[in-house]
Order: C-alpha cells, then structure tokens, then sequence
C-alpha cells in the first residue's frame, strides 16, 4: 500500500484519528503503538466502530477485507500520505513557528481571518512530525485558507515540517531561550527557527516579519517578498494601546482592544491584524473578531475569583516568556504574588536560568514570591519554595493568599494550573 493508492478511500473519509477512542464512522485510525501497548489490536475494533479503514504496521494484523491496510512505518505513511494531499491543495497555507508565543498568534490569526474565510488552523499544540500531518490531512475542499504551527527542540525540525506543509507565507514569531538544551543554546535556535526563512526564500514564498525584532529584520534583509510590521516604515504601523491591563492596539486612529494581557501579546496581536488586512479583511470586521476571541488555553488567561484577578499562564515558560510576563504583571495596579515553577529543558543552563529569573523577579516588589519545582527550589533560600505542585497544594489548604493580583506561570510539566481550586 502506498499513499497514492490509498488516497482514493482517504477522500471519502471524515476525519483521520491516531486515538482508537476518538473514532467514528468514516475515520481512518492509524494505529500508533507506544512502549507499553499495541495500537494494531485495537484496528478490528476501530473497523467495528465504524472506521472506514485502519492502517497498521504489523502484518499479522493486516485484514483487506476489513479495510485494515499493512505498511512499513505507521508515522512515514501518515507524513507521505499529507504530503499527497497536500500536492492537492491550492490554498494560502500560513507556516507559524518560533520560540513564544506561537499558539496564541495562531488563535489570534485564526479568529481574524475567520471573519472573512472559511479557516483550518492547527488544533492545540499538535505543530509536531505528528500533528503537523494531522493538520494538513484534516484540510477539506471547502477550506480557503489554512494555519500551521510548527514546533521544534532540535535543528532540522522545521526545516522538515516545511516540506510537509509547504507554506506558501511564513511567520517566526520570535526567538528565545526555549527548548536551549535541544538546540544546543541560544544561537541553536535562531538557526533552528529560521530553517522556515530558508525554505520561503528557497521556494520564493511570502515572509511576515515584525520590523523591531532585529534578528527577524537581519535574517531577511536581502529578500524581496517580505511583508512588514511593527515600525512606523513597516507596510503595516499599529500603535501599542492598553486598558485594564489587557493588549491592544491602534490603527489609523482605530482602538482595538483584546482579552489577552501582556505587552509582549501585542507582537502577537499586530502580526494577526497585519494578515488580516494583508487577506482584505476591513479593519472593522478585524476589531469585532477579535474582541469577542476569549482565551481559554491557559496562556496569557485573565481569570477573576472572588476579589482577586488571577493571571494563568500555565501551558509553557522559558527564561524569555517568564521575563515578559514579570515585567507585564509588575504593573498591575495593587498588591501582587507570584507563582512561578520550573522552566523545563533548559539542559546545562537550568541552574543559572533559574537564578537569574528569581533575581530578576525580586526586582519588583511583588508582595510574595512562590517558586514550584527542583530547579527553583536550589535558587530561592529566602522565599517560600515548593518541590511540587502537591506541595503548594497542601501549603494553601492552610494558608490563604491575600493579594488582589496572582500570576501564575511554569512549565507545562509542573502543572501549576492545578492550585486554582484552592485560591480563595
């Protein structure tokens, strides 16, 4: 079996799953199979439950009659079989990456064009070998446009995406010390990153760059088809506006004001807006979409308990994104704590990272200051500091928290989403 083959009974199909949980009648389920299981069992009950045909690489399980199909490799089939598909598209497909900030930039570009267009985007964080497939294969003929987020932690990873999706324009939207244990330091990533730079301009594609980031204005200096924002020459200038502690910004004497907070959401903002109007979408209808677009990912998420307003950015944290939300957070009008837990694959700059954001932190005068996790824990000797989320959990049930304004922010792996219910 090979994909193009296949291609014909993908065609009939609703949706392609890698969950035998999540099938229905005319999925295909790809049978992924971990350490600890055999997804190839579980293809007759996919076949059963109404899957129109299961791929699987184990022969013994393969069953034509059932429409249970054998290959090699389960992942390459998928990748070859998006990688036809997308042969077949003709569509604006937007390639996203970078260091912060990628899901919420691609929310925010999925909102925006939705105004005008019927658009697929990445769900979640499903921007890997895996999910980046996905994404392309859940592409249907009535979509217009479609938004892809690619995310890496080694060199060669976005380089490889991009021949999956194939953008035809591109964003970065940033570089940071994320993933620095993978790319091995900082320099790592913006090489890493800007394989996306590399394959546009190889396929002569369209590139979005914000004009006051430096490194994005350098990486693409020499190239003609380049679509700006972010200075008063770009081809697209917003002016940063806030209120009540939520992002926003101004367009030829237009106000335009999100539910997201944080300064560092306005780059996110401006780049969703600037393919709005790049895509014709009148700043108006751009301005609506936007402000009825609430967060709900734990990423720059406002929340509101009792009398107390909760900043929950919880979904990921590096030394970059943990200092943008600090210095966001620090003006926040009354008295503020901070619970901040370990930032995750930092690799042998973990120990001094984790010391130069406590230092960072103690800047400010945030009323109480909270660390969860090992790496924190080995920095912080004169505040009060958690091995784990549990921990803190147990240290609230007995102690109440009495700052107006509490920021949450760590690593995915912490958790720290999980002391909500004991914040009174």
């Amino acid at each position: 079996m090979n994909a193009q083959d296949f291609y014909s009974i993908f065609k009939r199909c609703t949706a392609v799953q890698i969950d035998s949980r999540k099938v229905k009648k005319n999925d295909i389920f790809f049978a992924f199979s971990g350490d600890n299981f055999n997804a190839a069992q579980l293809a007759e009950s996919a076949i059963e439950n109404g899957a129109l045909a299961a791929i699987v690489e184990l022969q013994e399980f393969e069953n034509k009659e059932k429409n249970i199909y054998y290959v090699a490799s389960t992942l390459q089939f998928l990748q070859e079989l998006a990688i036809y598909h997308r042969s077949k598209i003709d569509i604006p497909i937007i390639g996203l990456t970078g260091s912060n900030g990628k899901t919420t930039t691609k929310e925010l570009i999925h909102t925006v064009l939705s105004a005008k267009y019927n658009v697929l985007a990445t769900e979640g964080n499903f921007n890997n070998h895996i999910g980046v497939p996905l994404t392309l294969l859940s592409i249907k003929p009535d979509h217009e446009i479609a938004v892809v987020e690619m995310g890496a932690n080694h060199q060669k990873e976005i380089e490889f995406l991009c021949t999956l999706a194939k953008p035809t324009l591109g964003y970065i939207t940033n570089f940071g010390k994320a993933h620095l244990e993978g790319f091995g330091g900082f320099e790592g990533v913006i090489k890493g990153k800007s394989e996306m730079y590399a394959y546009l301009m190889s396929e002569n594609k369209t590139i979005l760059i914000n004009k006051s980031d430096q490194i994005q204005v350098e990486k693409t200096v020499d190239y003609k088809d380049v679509i700006s924002f972010g200075t008063p020459n770009a081809d697209y200038y917003f002016e940063n506006y806030t209120e009540n502690n939520l992002v926003g910004l101004e367009f030829l004497g237009q106000k335009l004001l999100s539910q997201l907070t944080g300064s560092y959401n306005f780059s996110n903002l401006s780049a969703a807006v600037a393919l709005g109007l790049k895509y014709d979408i009148d700043f108006t209808s751009i301005k609506n979409a936007v402000e009825l677009y609430v967060p709900t990912n734990m990423r720059s998420q406002i929340l509101r308990k009792n009398d107390k307003t909760l900043v929950l950015d919880t979904y990921n944290a590096n030394p970059s994104s943990m200092v943008e939300s600090l210095k966001n957070f620090s003006s926040f009008a009354g008295s503020k704590t901070i619970i901040i837990g370990d930032m995750l694959e930092l690799g042998n700059e973990s120990e001094t990272e984790h010391k130069e954001i406590l230092n960072f932190a103690k800047n400010f005068s945030f009323n109480q200051i909270i660390t969860v996790g090992r790496e924190f824990q080995k920095a912080n000797t004169g505040d009060l500091s958690f091995t784990n989320t549990q921990e803190l959990i147990e240290y609230l049930q007995g102690n109440k928290i009495i700052t107006e304004n509490i920021l949450l922010k760590a690593s995915r792996g912490i958790a720290l989403e999980k002391i909500l219910d004991f914040i009174d």
